[in-house]
C-alpha cells in the first residue's frame, strides 16, 4: 500500500492536519525529524489508523503514490528549505513538495523558482484555523506551480472546511507565492479585528465600567448579527470563562501581547506597494506597545490624562460600538483586498477575491458572516477597486459613521486609546475627500529639495518647480512615485 500524500512535521498542526486527510480515507505517510515522534504517534492517536510511518527521507518518498505529494508543516525560515534539499534527491520530474507554514512569500517565490528548476513542482499554501480548523477542516489557500494544483485538488478540498452550501473553503490562488501572500493578509486582518474588538473591550470595562458578565452579554447579542464571527464568538467565550475558584481567567493575564511576525510581513508589505494599509499598521504597533509594559506603568506614574467619567445612555454608547466595530472591520477588509490587488498588479497574479471571501468563510480565524456579503460584492463586480464603493458595503459605513463618530470623540474625552477604529475612521475621511492638503506637501518638498509638483490646470505627468526663495537653480531632484 502507497499512501495518497505525505506529510513532515508531527507538531500539533501536523498530527491534527494528517488525522483529518486521513478521516476523508486518505493514506497519509509520516516523517518527523525526532523519528521517536512518529512511532509515539503511530502507536498513540494514529493507531489503527490508515498512517505509514517513515523512519528516513528515503523511506518517507518511497513510500508515495506517483506524483508524490510531499508536504511540510514546519517552522518557517531555514527548516523550510532544508527539507526541500532533503527531499529532492529521492522525488523524480513532476512530483510536489508543498509548504503548509507560515511562510513569508517572498520565500515562498523564490522555492518555487528553485524546485521548478529541478523539474519538480511546488506549491506554498495558507493554513488558517489552528489546531481545531486542522483537525475538523481548515481554510487552505494554496499557490504556486500552477500544474501541481489538480493532483492536489481533491485532497485539499476534501480536508477543507466547508460552507453551509458545501463549498469548499479551498480554491487555487495564484502563481509562486500567491497563497502565502493572500494567507499573509488574512493574519493581517486577523490583527486588525483582534485589535479593534480590543478597544472596543477596553472602552467598555474603562469607559463604561461593565463587568466581565455584562461584557459577555454584550458579545453574545453582537454574535447573532452583523458581528456574527469568530473571533466575536471567542470574546464572549472569554469574557465568560472563570477558574474553579470563580475568578475571571481575562483579569489573570498580562497585558503584553506577543506576535509571530505575519502582520509586520502585511504592513510592510503595503508599504512596498504604496498602499494605506493604516488600520492593520496600527494593530501591529499597539501589539509593540503593550509589549512595553515596564516602561507603562512607570509612565503610568508621571503622565496623567483627562480626570472625567462617562455620563450617558450606556446602552446607546454600546450600541454605538457596535456600529463603530462594524464600520471599522468594513475598512479593515478594503485596505486588505486594495493591498491583494497593488500585489497582484506588481507580481502579474491574477486573483479571484470573490473565491478568497470565500475560502475565509469558514475553517480560519477570521470565518464571518460578512464575508458572504465580500463574495457578492467582488461576484457582482470582479474589478470593484474598493470595497467601499459597493452598494451594500457604502450604505453599512454611511449609516454607522455617526455612531462612529461619537465612539472616537468619547474615547478621546476619556483618554482611552483606540488606535484601529480611529485609523479606520480617519481612512474613510482620506478616501472620500476629493482633494487633500498633499498640495501643501508638494510644495513643501518643492521648497526644501525642488522635488517638483503637478498642477491642477495642466495634464498629470507634467511637473513643475518654484523658485521659491529666488536662490534656488532649475530641479536637479528626480520625481517617482512609490
Amino acid at each position: 500500500m502507497k499512501a495518497d500524500i505525505g506529510l513532515i512535521g508531527l507538531a500539533v498542526m501536523g498530527e491534527n492536519l494528517v488525522l483529518n486527510m486521513e478521516s476523508k480515507g486518505f493514506t497519509v505517510a509520516v516523517f518527523n525529524r525526532t523519528v521517536e515522534k512518529v512511532d509515539k504517534f503511530v502507536s498513540g492517536r494514529g493507531a489503527g489508523k490508515n498512517f505509514i510511518g517513515c523512519k528516513s527521507i528515503e523511506e518517507f518518498c518511497a513510500s508515495l503514490e506517483r506524483p508524490r505529494k510531499v508536504m511540510m508543516l514546519v517552522k518557517a525560515g531555514d527548516a523550510v528549505d532544508h527539507f526541500i534539499d532533503q527531499v529532492i534527491p529521492y522525488l523524480e520530474e513532476g512530483d510536489i513538495i508543498i509548504d503548509g507554514g507560515n511562510s513569508h512569500f517572498p520565500d515562498t517565490i523564490r522555492r518555487a523558482e528553485y524546485v521548478e528548476s529541478k523539474g519538480l513542482l511546488y506549491i506554498g499554501t495558507g493554513v488558517s484555523g489552528g489546531e481545531e480548523g486542522a483537525l475538523l477542516g481548515p481554510s487552505i489557500m494554496p499557490g504556486g506551480s500552477a500544474a501541481a494544483w489538480e493532483p492536489v485538488k481533491p485532497i485539499f478540498q476534501k480536508i477543507s472546511a466547508q460552507t453551509d452550501a458545501g463549498e469548499p473553503c479551498c480554491e487555487w490562488v495564484g502563481d509562486d507565492g500567491a497563497g502565502h501572500f493572500v494567507k499573509m493578509v488574512h493574519n493581517g486582518i486577523e490583527y486588525g479585528d483582534m485589535q479593534m474588538i480590543c478597544e472596543t473591550y477596553q472602552m467598555m470595562k474603562e469607559g463604561l465600567g461593565l463587568s466581565n458578565e455584562e461584557m459577555h452579554e454584550v458579545f453574545t447579542e453582537w454574535n447573532k448579527g452583523e458581528l456574527d464571527s469568530y473571533l466575536i464568538e471567542i470574546t464572549r467565550d472569554i469574557l465568560g470563562y472563570k477558574t474553579e475558584e470563580g475568578d475571571a481567567v481575562i483579569d489573570q493575564i498580562l497585558d503584553t501581547a506577543g506576535q509571530k511576525g505575519t502582520g509586520k510581513w502585511t504592513a510592510v508589505s503595503a508599504l512596498d506597494c504604496g498602499q494605506p494599509l493604516t488600520l492593520i499598521g496600527e494593530a501591529v504597533f499597539a501589539r509593540c506597545l503593550s509589549a512595553l509594559k515596564d516602561e507603562r506603568v512607570a509612565a503610568s506614574k508621571v503622565l496623567s490624562g483627562p480626570g472625567v467619567s462617562f455620563v450617558g445612555d450606556k446602552a446607546a454608547m454600546i450600541e454605538d460600538l457596535k456600529q463603530a466595530l462594524y464600520a471599522s472591520k468594513i475598512v479593515s477588509y478594503a485596505q486588505g483586498y486594495q493591498l491583494m490587488r497593488a500585489a497582484a498588479e506588481e507580481h502579474s497574479w491574477t486573483l479571484n477575491n470573490g473565491e478568497i471571501a470565500l475560502m475565509w468563510r469558514g475553517g480560519c480565524i477570521i470565518r464571518s458572516a460578512f464575508l458572504g456579503k465580500i463574495k457578492e460584492a467582488f461576484d457582482t463586480n470582479p474589478d470593484l477597486v474598493n470595497l467601499l464603493l459597493d452598494p451594500f458595503f457604502k450604505n453599512a459605513v454611511e449609516t454607522a459613521q455617526a455612531s462612529w463618530r461619537r465612539v472616537i470623540m468619547k474615547s478621546v474625552e476619556l483618554g482611552i486609546p483606540m488606535p484601529a477604529i480611529s485609523a479606520a475612521l480617519a481612512y474613510f475621511d482620506g478616501y472620500r475627500s476629493e482633494r487633500l492638503p498633499a498640495n501643501l506637501l508638494q510644495a513643501q518638498r518643492d521648497y526644501f529639495g525642488a522635488h517638483t509638483y503637478e498642477r491642477l490646470d495642466k495634464p498629470r505627468g507634467e511637473f513643475f518647480h518654484t523658485n521659491w526663495t529666488g536662490r534656488g537653480g532649475d530641479p536637479s531632484a528626480s520625481t517617482y512615485i512609490v
